[in-house]
């Protein structure tokens, strides 16, 4: 049995049963089962105004649901890493002052810091950040914390080709490192069909939820976001890893074979 298999097969960290959110007489989620379990990597995709981050606020307790069940995993512990994170340039905010917000053991903010590459950035402003350098630092924060689940709302957002390739890979390692599960919002495609465990795909309800393969050949799936595009899925019985969920170590950029134009 692979190890995401074996976590499956354990009570979830959190479940979501029946989850009805309804805003100014609008519906914004109907019906909405959803599970995450330890060290698993899911995305959550959709359309704008799917849902999705108001499924990020009942997850995390911020918004309490109309009607449905939250259950969570005993002293279940999150961190939250937003979309955006602008202050004033009136604020002088350097690197080390963000991550003396969290207070944690010596060792384990010096493990952070090393592992995502920030060593020396320390004394710089937030606000004269790279996209790339600011999502490491953001991501460092909430990594002081231990978190059980680690949520990133569109982590790639305003990064160019490297830094993306660069923080997914360093993404993928996160559960086993750490210790915790992912969940990731994201419209990017190209990198969610490589780096996941699983897709959730939400449009107000689970439209289709499963291995990202599986997941793309789902008519809810294609109607919303096409059939263009074909993301060639990586066979993994040559790399000795037999269970597809699983990232290859040898995946770092995905494979993209666009269906000839009619």
């Amino acid at each position: 049995m692979s190890a995401v298999q074996q976590t499956l097969s354990t009570a979830p960290l959190i479940e979501l049963k029946n989850i009805h959110v309804r805003i100014d007489e609008r519906d914004i989620l109907k019906n909405v089962d959803f599970t995450l379990h330890d060290r698993e990597i899911v995305t959550l995709i959709g359309p704008n105004g799917a849902g999705k981050s108001t499924l990020i606020k009942v997850l995390l307790g911020i918004l309490k649901p109309k009607s449905g069940q939250v259950i969570a995993a005993k002293n279940l512990k999150f961190s939250y890493v937003p979309q955006k994170f602008n202050p004033s340039h009136s604020l002088p905010l350097r690197v080390c002052d963000l991550l003396a917000l969290e207070k944690c053991e010596a060792s384990i903010k010096a493990e952070v810091i090393r592992d995502t590459g920030i060593a020396k950035l320390q004394d710089a402003k937030v606000q004269q950040l790279s996209g790339g350098e600011r999502q490491r630092v953001l991501i460092a924060r909430a990594l002081l914390r231990q978190p059980d689940v680690l949520v990133l709302d569109e982590p790639m957002q305003g990064l160019d080709i490297q830094s993306e390739a660069e923080l997914y890979d360093y993404v993928r390692s996160l559960p086993e490192k750490y210790g915790c599960a992912v969940l990731m919002v994201s419209h990017d495609l190209q990198w969610v069909m490589q780096g996941t465990h699983r897709v959730v795909c939400l449009n107000k309800h689970i439209c289709c939820s499963g291995l990202p393969e599986s997941v793309q050949q789902h008519p809810e799936y294609q109607a919303i976001f096409g059939t263009n595009r074909v993301f060639y899925q990586h066979h993994h019985d040559h790399c000795g890893h037999g269970d597809s969920a699983a990232p290859c170590p040898h995946d770092s950029r995905p494979h993209i074979h666009p269906e000839p134009e009619a």
